[in-house]
Parts: structure tokens; C-alpha cells; sequence
């Protein structure tokens, strides 16, 4: 029986080609965007879940109650050591301080190799991997990292610098400052994990490092500088908690008893928490669950759509087949045969077109994403059981219960398969989800148009940003000179960062010898005297502060004003305190506000001082007419003074342009599922427009004959899903609104849904929906009259 029933399921699509073609690129587009959205959903919930006992892994975190609740993934330096020390709620407690782009150097003989580690290196305790499980190949578990001066590399790491060479005992230099001696070789991290650092280092060099003591340092937190715990089996979340505000009541006091508090975050929120600077805000990957759902539901009402149109088609055969005995139920599972065929065969079109996609979608979010075939094979059968009775069953319904007398005799009318009413309502349903697609689609771009193009209080155009490695007085001094004497320079200034930046450092600020410092921090932004003229901002009372190396004057925005309640000639001359009231200097002038971080976060009190020591960047403003020879002469320039250094550099427009780099990737997406969403819906306009070309062929031919003209009869077709997509427009536009209003809710400084975005998705819908039914129908009515009598 059922060879049978597939051996005519084969017949009817061969004889229906135009039907089955257009039902299998409908399917296989849907289960496409399934398959890609189960697996991009399916990696990140997969991130740092193989550790060992994941549910008792947890990241000490920061949050500072004042003004607002504040949050960082980082804690005070000597946080993780006191807690270690102080209870024993834990088995293991580890502290890893990472920083970025560090240079490691390798001498081998005469020959020096460089390399840029972009993912930084993590200043790791030995117990870090008793809590993560990162295998170790090469070394001994029990005394990894804990003399100083030991590292440990990932094995492409270590074929990175030394080939298939053993790196044990092999000597690395960090940043030019301190050596260390490779001491064992990590297994390749997973790519499903939050920790990207390749190389770790012995916590014990962190003052040589850094030439910093900070062990009693409770004051300052760096965001780089993590804990992580495994908690007992027998300690609650609740009790370390506990332990949390014990620490602050014997390291704090006054005030910042109440303003500071630690938490422990669970291992499996890391990568979801956007606040702890996590990768995947969840209500995004919900989004794309509901994405890949409504696409799958716009391919199946796409084909049974298309199937209750061909109903009648087959009105003589399944009355023959009534008439011969047949049940209700063999007709029913004789359709459900044809659309698991037309199934299978888009499900194979689907998993070749998602092997193509998946590196293209790697590229787009940066990853690693592989299919897990045993996974994959569990969904696609999923999906294929759903689809072929999401789609099958009504349509094979419809035929079952055809009425054998009306069917032979031909008085089978639209009515008898659902009528017009119901593909009325498929239609309204493709098209309501697709110009949802659609005014996203818009709203996001109309967004990061006016966060690129918005004026952000400073000029972003032709500025290079050049890496200070030493704060040499010396060197610095000579590489100002001569970067100024190159050619299309036209201003150049030193700083920390440029004024909008991913890098920030806040710390508590005391205006004019208050009695205590203010209920909100402070965004210091070190910078020479050419800091406002390089980055062409303005000032809007005082003036800027006299060359010098270190704080002597200060320059605040707006927005510090605003905070105080004063007006900006209110506070120059006033005193300002910030890092613990170690620098103290008056106010000579107020900036305008400038976005130092992206739209999505306000705009934050900020002060900008001198102060050499902690310079990093050489902001240069070129013509851009002479950007390549002036390029040129930077990297020139750049090595002769810092021979032993890497160079880079980057625009500061690309820099800015890191703020959106997320909102880009789902910029791509929408478009793409959008684009998508509207080909199946064209598809199905494409298919029922042949079909009420061929039942309307009669109709057509008296028409002309009577003299209707082209137009007319364009009408005829026009004005049917004129009205349907109208209806979609009303049923869409709301729910669009409500969903994207939402989206803009992560932004501080935001556009506003007005009704062109609405216009222009109701007018893009019609011109596609009209070049799909137009063809077909310019075909129809230009057809000759006598002919189409004829065939009747």
C-alpha cells in the first residue's frame, strides 16, 4: 500500500512540475532558516556547559548601589584571595587578570618573532583549572603556574610560535617587560567558550607586570580582573552570599558600605548576561526561535495554500477513486505520501543549502559553529514529521472529502476546497509575518544610520589612533615631533583613549572638598593639551588646560555640570578629587557633552586631565588625500622609535564603529529572513495567480471579446491581493511596532517609529507583490480571446 501510494505521489508531482518546484523551494527555504536558527540557538546554550560540574562554578561580580545599580564582571584585586582565606565554602578559588593585544616575543639565536595575541593573556592562580576543564597534554597538573615566571600555551598556540618543536622549557617574552618559561601545553579550547585567552601566565609576576601593588587595593575594580569558584556541594548560593557582605563590612566603611556589594554569578549566565558584558542577550536567541518558526509556518501555509488551489485539478480522479471503493482515509494518506515526498526532497535541498550557509554565518558572528549531526538528525526529523502534517492534512482533508457525484460531473467549486476565504487568510498570514521582517528590517537600519551619522561631539573622520607600548618622556616626545612633520598631518594628540571608547576607567569623584564624594562616578580621560582640537571638540565655558605631564587643571562635560545642578560657570575654579582623592587639581573649562560610549548607554560624567604616564594612544588627524603616503610614514616613524614593538594602528571611525558591531549582525539577519520570508510569499502569489489564470481562462476570453481592455482585466487579478495586502499591513504594523519599540528600549539615544517606516514597508511589499502577480497576469490577459474560448 504504500509503495503505491508513493508510486502515484511520484506521478502527480511529474505531471504538476510548476507546483511541486514551487512547493519544494518554498519548504527547503523554511527548514533552511530552521536548521541554521536551531543551530545557532543550540551553540550558544551549549557555551561552557562540559566543565566538569558546571552548577557549582560561579564568577565572583561587582555592583555599586548609588545614583543607579552599577555592574562589572570584574572585583577588586584582593577579593578572590579573602574569600579563599576567609571561609570555607569552596573547594577552589582561582584569580585570572586578562588583558588584551599583549605582544609576546620569542628570541631564538639571532632570529626574533613577534605576534600580536589579540585575545590577550590571562594572569592565572593554579587552582583556575581545578574549576574549568581545560585538559592539560603536556605538563604536570599539580604545579602549573605556581612559582613565578611559568606559562602554558594552547597547542595551535604553541605550533604558532614554535612549529612542531616541544615548547616546554622554551622561554616567552610578555610585552617587552618579563620572561617567562613555558612549563605545559592546554588541549585547543573549545570553541563553545567564553574564555579566549591562549596563553596564562604565573599570577605571582603581576606587580612586575603591571609596577603596580594592588593586593590591598579595594578601592579600584578593572574589568579584566576575574574570580571564579567551586563552591562545596554543601554550600548555598544564599550562604556565599552571605559571606560577600561580610567582606564589605570589613574593607568598606561610611558610606561605601551601602554603595559596594559582591555577588557570585552562575557559570551558565556568563554568556547571556549583557550586563557582566555577556556575548548573547537570551531575548535575542528568542527572537530568532520565533524568526525560524514563522518562516517554517509561512513555507507550510505557502504549500497549503498552493495544494487547496490545485485541489480541483484532481476533482475527476478522486472521484473515479470513490467510486472504485476507495476510503476517506486512503485518499487522505495518498496526499500525506506526496507531501512527505515533496518533504524529503526539500529537506535534502534544505541540509545542502545550510552546509553552504553555516560558513557564511560563521563569518558574520565571528564563531565556530559546526553541526552536531546526531542533534541535527533528531531535529530534521522532527521538522520534517511537523511540516508534512502542518502542511498535509488539511489539503488532504480536502480531497477526502470531495463528493464523488460533483467531482466526475465537474460542479466542484472553489467553495469545496476552503473557497477564496481561506486562502484569503494564508495569504493575509505570509504576508502579516513578512512586512513584520519587513519594518524591522527598516526600523534597525533607520537606527544605526542615526548612531553613524548623529552628531557625537566629536569628528570621528581621518583620525589615526597609533599604540603608545612605553611612556617614555624621551620617545614620546620625539615621535610627536616627527609625526608632525609628516606630510597631511594637520593635528595629533596623546591620550589613554579618543573620547568614545570601549576601554573606559570610572572612579569616584568629590567636587570642591565636599564633605563626601558624590552619590555617581566620574569617566577620566587622560589627554594632552591637543585632545579637544584633534578631536574637534568645543568648549562652552573656560578654557583648556596649559601643557604639562601630569595633573595640574581639568576639563569636565556638560552632563558632570548637570549632575552637580549647577551651571558651567558655576564649577571652574572649583576643586575636583577622583582615585580616592589622590589627584586633586582646579577646573578651568567645560566641554560640550560627546558620546564617550555607544548610544545603547548615556552619556556619563566624564573629566580630562594631563598626565603622561598613562597615555597609550597617539590620535592623529590626516588629510585624507594623503592617507597612504602619511600611513607610510607613521609605520616608518612607529618602528624606528619602538623597535622591539609590533606596529598597528586603526581609524577611529572603525573603532566607533565596534559599538554596533551586534546591532550590524542582526541587521544582516533580519534582511536575510526578511528577503526570505517575502521570496516564499512571492512564490505563493506566483502559484495562485497561474491557477486562477487557467480557472479564469473562459471568463477572461467573454471579457475581451466585450471589450475589456489590458488594465481591466490587471484588475481583475490586482484587486483581490491589493485588499489582502492591506489587511496584512493592518494586522502587521501594530505587532511590528510593539516588537521594535521594544528593540529600541536597549538604546539611550534612539530614533522614533514614525509612519514613513511604515509607508515605505506597505510600498516595498506592493511593488514586489506586484511585479510577481503582474507577470502572470500581463501573460493572461494579453492572451488571444479566441483561444481561450476555444479551450473551453
Amino acid at each position: 500500500m504504500i509503495k503505491n501510494y508513493i508510486k502515484i505521489a511520484w506521478r502527480n508531482l511529474k505531471r504538476n512540475k510548476a507546483y511541486a518546484f514551487i512547493s519544494v523551494v518554498g519548504l527547503a527555504l523554511g527548514i533552511t532558516c530552521g536548521i541554521l536558527i536551531f543551530t545557532l540557538i543550540t551553540y550558544h546554550l551549549s557555551f561552557d556547559n562540559f566543565h566538569k560540574t558546571p552548577d557549582r562554578v560561579y564568577r565572583l561580580y561587582t555592583e555599586w548601589h548609588d545614583e543607579s545599580v552599577g555592574r562589572s564582571q570584574g572585583v577588586p584585586q584582593p577579593l578572590g584571595k579573602t574569600f579563599r582565606n576567609d571561609f570555607a565554602l569552596a573547594e577552589q578559588t582561582a584569580r585570572a587578570i586578562s588583558f588584551h593585544d599583549n605582544l609576546i616575543t620569542i628570541t631564538q639565536g639571532n632570529q626574533v618573532k613577534k605576534f600580536n595575541e589579540e585575545d590577550g593573556v590571562a594572569f592565572t592562580e593554579a587552582g583556575y583549572f581545578d574549576i574549568l576543564n581545560f585538559p592539560l597534554l603536556k605538563g604536570d597538573k599539580k604545579t602549573i603556574l605556581v612559582k613565578p615566571g611559568e606559562a602554558i600555551l594552547t597547542e595551535k598556540t604553541a605550533r604558532k610560535y614554535f612549529g612542531d618543536a616541544d615548547p616546554i622549557g622554551k622561554v616567552i617574552r610578555l610585552d617587552n617587560k618579563v620572561n617567562f618559561t613555558i612549563t605545559g601545553v592546554l588541549k585547543d579550547l573549545p570553541a563553545n567558550t567564553d574564555r579566549k585567552q591562549q596563553v596564562y601566565v604565573s599570577y605571582g609576576n603581576m606587580n612586575e607586570y603591571t609596577n603596580k601593588e594592588r593586593e590591598d587595593n579595594w578601592g579600584g575594580v578593572f574589568s579584566g580582573s576575574e574570580v571564579f569558584t567551586l563552591l562545596k556541594p554543601s554550600t548555598t548560593l544564599a550562604s556565599a552570599n552571605e559571606a560577600m557582605a561580610l567582606i564589605v563590612k570589613k574593607h568598606y566603611t561610611g558610606r561605601d558600605l551601602k554603595v559596594w556589594k559582591f555577588k557570585l554569578q552562575p557559570l551558565s549566565d556568563i554568556h547571556f548576561n549583557s550586563d557582566l558584558d555577556g556575548y548573547a542577550d537570551k531575548k535575542y536567541l528568542w527572537a530568532l526561535f520565533f524568526i525560524g518558526l514563522f518562516l517554517i509556518i509561512t513555507a507550510c501555509v505557502n504549500f497549503v495554500n498552493l495544494a487547496t488551489a490545485q485541489a480541483l485539478n484532481r476533482a475527476k480522479e478522486i472521484g473515479v477513486r470513490k467510486v472504485l471503493g476507495s476510503l476517506p482515509r486512503q485518499l487522505f494518506w495518498q496526499f500525506i505520501a506526496e507531501t512527505t515526498l515533496i518533504t524529503l526532497v526539500a529537506v535534502i535541498v534544505a541540509v545542502a543549502l545550510s552546509f553552504i550557509a553555516l560558513p557564511v554565518i560563521n563569518n558574520l558572528f565571528h564563531s565556530q559553529m559546526a553541526f552536531e549531526l546526531s542533534q541535527l538528525a533528531v531535529f530534521i526529523v522532527l521538522i520534517s514529521i511537523l511540516v508534512v502534517f502542518l502542511s498535509g492534512s488539511y489539503p488532504g482533508l480536502v480531497l477526502a472529502r470531495f463528493q464523488p457525484i460533483l467531482a466526475l460531473k465537474s460542479k466542484l467549486s472553489q467553495e469545496h476546497v476552503g473557497g477564496f476565504s481561506l486562502r484569503r487568510i494564508l495569504v493575509v498570514t505570509q504576508f502579516s509575518i513578512s512586512q513584520v521582517l519587513i519594518i524591522g528590517a527598516i526600523i534597525i537600519v533607520s537606527q544605526l544610520h542615526y548612531s553613524q551619522t548623529a552628531d557625537l561631539g566629536f569628528n570621528k573622520d581621518a583620525v589615526v589612533l597609533l599604540p603608545i607600548p612605553q611612556n617614555d618622556k624621551a620617545k614620546l616626545s620625539t615621535l610627536h615631533n616627527r609625526i608632525n612633520e609628516v606630510q597631511g598631518v594637520e593635528k595629533s594628540s596623546y591620550c589613554y583613549r579618543p573620547p568614545a571608547s570601549q576601554s573606559n576607567n570610572s572612579t569616584d569623584v568629590r567636587f570642591n572638598h565636599r564633605a563626601e564624594d558624590e552619590h555617581w562616578g566620574i569617566n577620566t580621560k587622560p589627554g594632552d593639551e591637543n585632545f579637544l582640537s584633534t578631536f574637534g571638540m568645543k568648549l562652552v565655558a573656560g578654557r583648556n588646560f596649559f601643557p604639562a605631564d601630569t595633573t595640574r587643571e581639568f576639563l569636565v562635560n556638560e552632563t558632570f555640570v548637570k549632575k552637580l545642578n549647577l551651571k558651567p560657570q558655576d564649577v571652574i575654579g572649583k576643586m575636583l578629587s577622583v582615585n580616592g582623592r589622590s589627584t586633586t587639581a582646579p577646573i578651568v573649562g567645560v566641554v560640550k557633552d560627546f558620546y564617550n560610549y555607544s548610544f545603547h548607554t548615556e552619556i556619563s560624567a566624564v573629566c580630562i586631565m594631563p598626565d603622561y604616564r598613562s597615555y597609550s594612544t597617539l590620535a592623529v588627524k590626516i588629510n585624507m588625500r594623503n592617507a597612504k603616503t602619511s600611513l607610510a610614514a607613521f609605520e616608518k616613524i612607529w618602528n624606528e622609535t619602538f623597535p622591539e614593538e609590533l606596529y598597528s594602528y586603526q581609524f577611529l571611525d572603525d573603532s566607533v564603529g565596534k559599538f554596533y558591531e551586534m546591532d550590524n549582525i542582526q541587521l544582516k539577519l533580519v534582511e536575510a529572513f526578511a528577503g526570505i520570508a517575502i521570496l516564499i510569499g512571492c512564490l505563493g502569489l506566483y502559484g495562485l495567480v497561474s491557477f486562477m489564470a487557467v480557472r479564469k481562462t473562459k471568463e477572461i476570453g467573454v471579457r475581451k471579446v466585450l471589450g475589456a481592455n489590458t488594465q481591466h482585466i490587471l484588475w481583475l487579478f490586482g484587486k483581490e491581493f491589493t485588499y489582502l495586502l492591506l489587511i496584512a499591513f493592518v494586522i502587521a504594523a501594530p505587532l511590528a511596532w510593539w516588537v521594535m519599540h521594544n528593540y529600541l528600549q536597549d538604546f539611550k539615544y534612539r530614533i522614533t517609529i514614525g509612519p514613513g517606516i511604515f509607508l515605505a514597508s506597505i510600498l516595498s511589499t506592493f511593488i514586489i507583490a506586484s511585479i510577481t502577480v503582474g507577470y502572470r497576469s500581463i501573460m493572461a490577459a494579453t492572451a488571444n480571446p479566441v483561444k481561450s474560448l476555444r479551450s473551453e
